[in-house]
């Protein structure tokens, strides 16, 4: 099972803080042992909100809103992908976080992402090759 953990925004990562050289060295850390694993898919941080944008659309039309958002609760900050054999060993792992992110004040958040057998049979074994096809040409393409 593949799951994206969220990192939650905080007023630390909304001012841009930049992490101290032993948060970076504890992430790194962490982040070799969930690859050494083989659980780590990949992850990033993000950039403040008030360097993005959000697209809301309104009947089928899009609008442009430029950052910062002001709910810092619901902004996310960074993220990773693991594959996990199940919801719990995911949690244990997340346990593991680095104490130091947030000054020890983090929230996370796990989510499962879909599987193409969660789609029955409106995935249909052409719509299934495409998704191969697409995932295959994207791991080419991060492989160089």
């Amino acid at each position: 099972m593949r799951f994206m953990i969220i990192r939650k925004a905080d007023a630390q990562t909304e001012a841009e803080d930049m992490p101290t050289e032993q948060l970076l060295a504890d992430m790194g850390a962490y982040m070799e042992e969930l690859a050494r694993a083989g659980v780590l898919l990949g992850g990033d941080g993000l950039k403040p909100s008030r360097t993005g944008v959000r697209i809301n659309f309104k009947d089928g039309t899009p609008s442009v809103v430029d950052g910062p958002f002001a709910e810092t609760k619901e902004l996310v900050a960074g993220y990773t992908l693991l594959q996990c054999g199940s919801m719990e060993e995911a949690v244990e792992w997340m346990k593991k976080w680095p104490r130091l992110d947030g000054g020890g004040n983090v929230s996370l958040e796990i989510r499962p992402l879909y599987e193409a057998d969660d789609f029955g049979e409106a995935f249909t074994p052409e719509l299934r090759e495409q998704e191969d096809r697409l995932r295959n040409e994207l791991a080419a393409k991060a492989a160089k």
